[in-house]
């Protein structure tokens, strides 16, 4: 009896400007299969289908349970979690590319250091003053706790900013996982103390505005954050901030 196969097309890059070629390769089908275990098995015998050696494709993993956010890639087209991408919910062949939106490093591995640099940029966390006992941490209600959770699932995979039509290089938009961050750490009883900087951030060059609602980052977040309404909720404080700073002003 035949035995069922998979079969991938893989995208690979050896560095940023190296010409880029397509790979086919075929591995046998197990059950629960995912695109980063046929990563795995390309890697302990990198074959191609036509018997061709090559080398191990290079991408970027490692929790395998779509928490860590590190194997973002775009398979068959979206933007997806390639732990979590089962290869029993793909059409075939199984087509493979790295992110676009990202400078590309090898293969399907990309820098997207730019989301660092603009959660640094808002200032995305909760300050705390020195490593002594600060004592018990201001009260969080049940129902804040409830509606902020939602907020803490981002992972970073960039999933968002990958199919934002306004995150490119000419508008330099900070992207929907940055402004929902804003507004995570705005609710928090401690992390308000940055408030005011963060909205400020948020209002000039590549901030809030620069958003189009297009939606598409609804539809590709895979921890279902509610990232429209986090957008909706921090245009409104940073156009109350501008209003503030002008009449101080």
């Amino acid at each position: 009896m035949a035995t069922k196969t998979v079969t991938f097309e893989i995208k690979r890059q050896a560095s940023p400007d190296a010409p880029d070629v397509w790979e086919r390769f075929e591995l046998d089908w197990r059950p629960g299969m995912n695109v980063v275990s046929a990563m795995m098995e390309i890697a302990a015998n990198p074959v191609t289908a036509d018997g061709k050696p090559t080398t191990p494709v290079t991408y970027d993993s490692n929790c395998l349970e779509e928490i860590c956010g590190s194997c973002a890639m775009r398979i068959n087209g979206r933007a997806s979690m390639a732990c979590s991408a089962l290869v029993d919910n793909l059409d075939q062949p199984i087509r493979v590319e790295p992110l676009t939106k990202f400078p590309l490093v090898r293969d399907l591995q990309v820098d997207r250091s730019v989301l660092f640099e603009n959660l640094m940029r808002v200032k995305a966390w909760v300050p705390v003053d020195g490593t002594y006992d600060l004592g018990s941490g201001p009260r969080v209600y049940p129902q804040q706790q409830e509606a902020n959770y939602p907020l803490s699932n981002c992972i970073s995979c960039t999933c968002c900013m990958e199919v934002c039509p306004q995150f490119n290089v000419t508008t330099g938009f900070v992207g929907a996982a940055t402004i929902a961050q804003v507004k995570l750490f705005n609710n928090h009883p401690t992390g308000k103390v940055f408030k005011e900087d963060r909205l400020r951030a948020l209002a000039g060059d590549g901030g809030v505005q620069e958003c189009g609602y297009a939606q598409n980052c609804v539809k590709a977040c895979p921890k279902q954050i509610p990232l429209t309404n986090a957008i909706s909720d921090i245009s409104r404080d940073v156009m109350v901030q501008k209003v503030k700073d002008w009449l101080k002003s």
